[in-house]
């Protein structure tokens, strides 16, 4: 980016691109992030005679030769007074949409500062993470509802049922953040902090997740596998009201289920149900669908089950399974469906997911692209696209840009006129400022507004 000021043709006075979701994983992309990559980068004066100086030293040491555009930055820093001269429309955030529709697009508002658009792609690309991160999630949840609706007596919990593991499997604190903010678009159960200030610090969200007191491995191998009834026995105390999970597959799950758990403090569980006190027993190892089909068929044996409206087996209100080993969205199915014709409803579950929901994925899992779309030369407006012989999905659209939705079907129109009263589009940033500050309570208002996706 930082030659390509001098890559245009002569005369060039505007830049026009777009970015989209070409296809991937899921046939719908829900949109979400843009606004933490405004506010953290873009908002304000954000180039400054110390970051020019900078600047200029590090290109003239990294090419070799003298390329850096110095006299367009203290352009922008003289008349913007360092803001940027940019425009950018944003479908609203927690648009659910198929891909292959514009999401954003962004444009220059000063003649001199055409190449500044394009120069801002790899910073605002990585849009593709809190939107793929609350996508991936989103369609969990709808296998969850899916599941929960021909199961379950209530969809209450349901927003409770895909606990986010996931901050240590991050690559760093900042996506950790990032990541973990997508997901409370969804849901509100986490254990990723740093998603939590996220939230609060850039959608105005005081408390976006809630989180249990629960047992890790230390806490419960550190007393001794001659000891572990009392490790268990001390969490139960430790907590004596509200949820409690408690690991235990230290040694020996299906053990530690049968005759910890369902004989030597069973009394201790039962009594502790009786003040409104709830028991979610984790398992953390082995096959997720063999052994939480078997965890529940020991404590069904154990504490016994009632039977649901809907004819489903239910543990006693008091006790719970969270499995947080191997959750994806491609195991998760395969989970709920075991336990599903075995009898059971999945209101007994919840699920706890880490590198699946916040690390393994990328920007082609929903193949996002940045492209320029029109330019102004000598004053006209022309329209330019890719559409590389090898690889038509690379087809890139012409023109401006503007979304329409009818009926609930979205559209992209390309080489539309300059009326946009019906364009979803909205102006998010102008020239430094932002123009759109939604909150996630808005965002998630408008997710509730979609029907789930239908789960095959």
């Amino acid at each position: 980016k930082v030659t390509h000021h001098k890559q245009y043709p002569a005369d060039t006075t505007y830049a026009y691109s777009y970015f989209e979701s070409r296809g991937g994983k899921f046939d719908k992309t829900l949109f979400f992030g843009l606004q933490y990559i405004l506010k953290r980068w873009m908002v304000g004066e954000v180039v400054t005679e110390k970051k020019i100086i900078e600047a200029k030293e590090v290109f003239e040491k990294h090419f070799g030769q003298d390329v850096f555009y110095e006299e367009g930055w203290r352009y922008i820093l003289k008349e913007h007074k360092g803001k940027l001269p940019l425009l950018i429309k944003a479908v609203p955030e927690g648009t659910i949409l198929p891909y292959r529709n514009v999401l954003f697009t962004i444009e220059n508002t000063d003649p001199k500062c055409f190449w500044l658009t394009n120069y801002f792609e790899t910073l605002l690309v990585q849009t593709w993470y809190p939107m793929t991160v609350a996508t991936n999630s989103y369609y969990q949840k709808c296998i969850l509802k899916k599941y929960m609706s021909k199961t379950a007596d209530s969809m209450d919990s349901l927003k409770f049922q895909l606990h986010d593991f996931g901050y240590r499997g991050c690559s760093s604190v900042e996506s950790a953040a990032i990541g973990g903010m997508s997901h409370l678009v969804n849901f509100e159960g986490t254990d990723t902090i740093a998603g939590l200030l996220a939230a609060r610090t850039y959608y105005s969200c005081k408390m976006a997740g809630h989180s249990i007191p629960a047992a890790e491995h230390s806490t419960i191998t550190t007393w001794g596998e001659s000891n572990e009834l009392e490790a268990f026995k001390n969490m139960l105390t430790q907590f004596p009201d509200g949820c409690v999970a408690v690991v235990s597959d230290s040694y020996d799950i299906f053990k530690a289920c049968e005759q910890i758990w369902g004989e030597k403090l069973k009394d201790c569980v039962v009594n502790r149900g009786k003040n409104g006190g709830r028991l979610i027993i984790r398992p953390d190892s082995g096959d997720p669908v063999e052994t939480v089909c078997h965890v529940l068929k020991i404590l069904g044996e154990k504490f016994g089950t009632a039977l649901n409206k809907k004819g489903y087996k239910v543990l006693p209100n008091y006790l719970r399974v969270i499995q947080g080993d191997g959750i994806s969205y491609e195991s998760l199915n395969d989970i709920l469906k075991a336990i599903t014709d075995k009898g059971w409803s999945a209101e007994n579950l919840v699920f706890g997911s880490g590198g699946a929901l916040l690390q393994r994925l990328d920007r082609d899992t929903q193949k996002c692209a940045f492209k320029c779309s029109a330019v102004k030369i000598n004053d006209k407006l022309v329209n330019v696209f890719k559409d590389p012989i090898g690889d038509s999905g690379k087809k890139s659209k012409k023109g401006k840009l503007k979304l329409l939705c009818n009926n609930g079907v979205y559209t992209t129109v390309e080489q539309c006129s300059l009326d946009d009263n019906d364009d979803i589009l909205e102006v998010v940033f102008v020239d430094g400022e932002l123009k759109r500050d939604c909150t996630l309570d808005e965002v998630r208002k408008i997710v509730q507004q979609y029907e789930f996706c239908e789960i095959h």
